[in-house]
């Protein structure tokens, strides 16, 4: 490392934020290689008294790097929450497991008791999964609270691998007397899909104190949305629920419908751009008539809602005293019908809660209930297509030689980065 990158790192380092119990190096650009080049920042680790929270993100760390900066931490057993988002910029993705590997031994070996940790925005993939599982496992996260893994592109396979640590961590946890407790779960796009929705599901329905969920835009469909809906009924202190950008249909909103009605802390709802259509919301206005008394946000926007659903939604609102905000722009409600939905909302003084409808669809004439019966159609159709897919792959293997090993396709690895949400990873059936 050259002389004048040794001062620029020591003059970064002097500007790091120290505060109750926090060492930041937030922000830093550093870019962390060798031994040599972390040289400065393990120093600020040893030194600091009574560690409980670290913060790498907006920093590059690499495999050597990691190991030594690991080997700072064994000594940190107050260390209780890790902010190592973004901390792999420009890494391989080969790099990544091992380097996570390395930290969570060192947690591990300290003794550590974790109530956070964030590993957002490090496109990993399923093998990154791989590299912090273990720490998953262990006794340094059977105190876990908090576990933020948004942006992480884990797909199916990583949600099924997140999906089984999490279920031995709480059998572990549970035969020492002391169950995992996991409050807040964050694990947007992801491309979980249908069968990395429904792994993690399980894993939630055993875990049952969830306070929020964050599952925004994976490219769920109904049938995940329908195992999530199943574990959220057995997760009664729900606060939080962020579908945001799924495919849930009639079916997927009639199912969250029906477990919303079991739920009593439930104050943010986000379904929007899901696709709940006019029967899902009709389903979920029923449910928020009949209780969700804490409820302060409702999110259905782009949902392909019609004016007499929207309505129905805006007078299920009536006695919500705490609502801040009920979102229903980008439906079609057309011009009279946003007249109206604001008429309803300012007939019990609540016009002040609706979002802009700036963004409304308009009222489609030629639409009617058969184009809905269509819809319907379609749907069942899809269905019976994953059904068949499902068959054919079970029925594979049993066609294959004994001596012949399957063949696994190859699975090409999108950048979460990318923004693709429509036509891409997630898929949306108005695209």
């Amino acid at each position: 490392m050259a002389s004048e990158d040794i001062a620029k790192l020591a003059e970064t380092l002097a500007k790091t934020q120290v505060a109750g119990g926090q060492l930041s190096f937030k922000g830093k650009g550093l870019k962390l290689n060798t031994a040599e080049d972390a040289k400065d920042v393990i120093k600020e680790i040893e030194e600091f008294d009574g560690l409980e929270a670290l913060r790498l993100e907006g920093n590059t760390v690499g495999v050597e790097a990691a190991r030594v900066i690991a080997k700072a931490l064994e000594k940190k057993s107050k260390l209780k929450r890790c902010h190592w988002s973004d901390m792999f910029t420009g890494r391989l993705r080969s790099e990544i497991p091992p380097a996570l590997i390395s930290l969570g031994e060192g947690l591990i070996t300290a003794g550590a008791q974790l109530v956070e940790l964030d590993l957002s925005d490090n496109a990993f993939g399923p093998d990154g999964v791989r590299g912090f599982e273990a720490l998953l496992k262990s006794p340094a996260c059977f105190t876990l609270q908090e576990l933020k893994l948004n942006n992480c592109g884990m797909g199916i396979g990583g949600g099924k691998i997140l999906a089984a640590a999490l279920t031995e961590c709480h059998r572990k946890s549970s035969a020492q007397g002391k169950p995992l407790t996991l409050k807040v779960f964050v694990a947007g796009r992801n491309r979980l899909e249908n069968d990395g929705a429904t792994a993690l599901a399980e894993a939630f329905g055993i875990i049952g104190t969830l306070e929020e969920v964050h599952m925004p835009q994976n490219g769920i469909n109904h049938p995940g949305v329908t195992a999530l809906a199943q574990a959220f009924a057995i997760n009664p202190l729900l606060r939080v629920i962020n579908l945001n950008d799924n495919t849930f249909t009639e079916k997927g909103g009639v199912a969250m419908a029906e477990t919303l009605k079991t739920l009593r802390q439930v104050e943010v709802i986000n379904f929007g751009d899901c696709l709940v259509r006019s029967k899902g919301a009709v389903a979920i206005a029923d449910a928020v008539r009949g209780g969700l008394p804490k409820l302060k946000e409702l999110n259905l926007s782009f949902c392909e809602i019609k004016r007499d659903a929207a309505l129905v939604v805006a007078e299920a609102v009536a006695d919500k005293a705490e609502l801040e905000k009920l979102d229903l722009n980008g439906n079609a409600l057309g011009e009279e019908g946003c007249e109206q939905l604001q008429e309803v909302l300012d007939s019990f003084n609540m016009a002040k809660v609706l979002a802009s409808l700036s963004d409304d669809e308009g009222e489609d004439e030629d639409e009617d209930e058969e184009g809905e019966d269509d819809e319907d159609e379609e749907d069942e159709e899809e269905e019976e297509e994953e059904e068949e897919e499902e068959e054919e792959e079970e029925e594979e293997p049993q066609q294959r030689g004994s001596g012949e090993e399957p063949a696994t396709p190859s699975r090409k690895i999108l950048d979460p980065n990318s923004g693709r949400s429509c036509c891409g990873w997630v898929q949306r059936s108005r695209c």
